[in-house]
């Protein structure tokens, strides 16, 4: 996997979280249940973000209750440590010894884990996508083809 792969996959991954944020405020969504994956999945870019800089635990919760504007920030921070983190990355098949949230130890390569990380997030807006519609709410388009189709010109984001 090579550096331009994943600063594509990680523009990806923040356009998508500004999309599906946005289309919280725009709706004035409550419920709890989404807003809680949601934090979930953002709260997971610092807690890997730390893991790979040989930071201490994140202060933000994996399960955290943050609200909109709180996540709207956290999006554009994370955005910015992990472009900038791949940006001066030069081995991405470096293995990770770390210990995860409940003290397991584990060993994986730091670019499985950043392929990880985005599917995790594409998974959990996936959910938020079903819960949105389930409350008689719109959801919105975060596949990774139509943020391609966005970039070539070929649809308007």
């Amino acid at each position: 996997m090579t550096k331009s792969y994943f600063l594509k996959l990680y523009q990806y991954n923040a356009w998508a979280n500004r999309k599906v944020v946005s289309c919280l405020v725009n709706q004035n969504v409550t419920d709890q249940k989404i807003l809680s994956i949601f934090n979930h999945l953002v709260s997971a870019q610092f807690i890997w973000y730390n893991r790979f800089s040989g930071l201490p635990k994140s202060e933000y919760l994996l399960w955290g209750n943050y609200s909109l504007e709180q996540l709207r920030e956290m999006i554009e921070k994370a955005n910015t440590l992990w472009i900038e983190f791949i940006e001066t990355a030069d081995n991405f098949e470096r293995e990770l010894k770390y210990t995860n949230y409940v003290n397991d130890y584990y060993e994986n390569s730091i670019g499985d884990i950043m392929a990880h990380l985005v599917n995790h997030g594409t998974y959990h807006r996936g959910q938020v996508a079903v819960l949105l519609r389930e409350k008689g709410y719109d959801p919105v388009n975060t596949d990774f083809i139509t943020y391609d189709r966005v970039l070539r010109g070929q649809l308007k984001d």
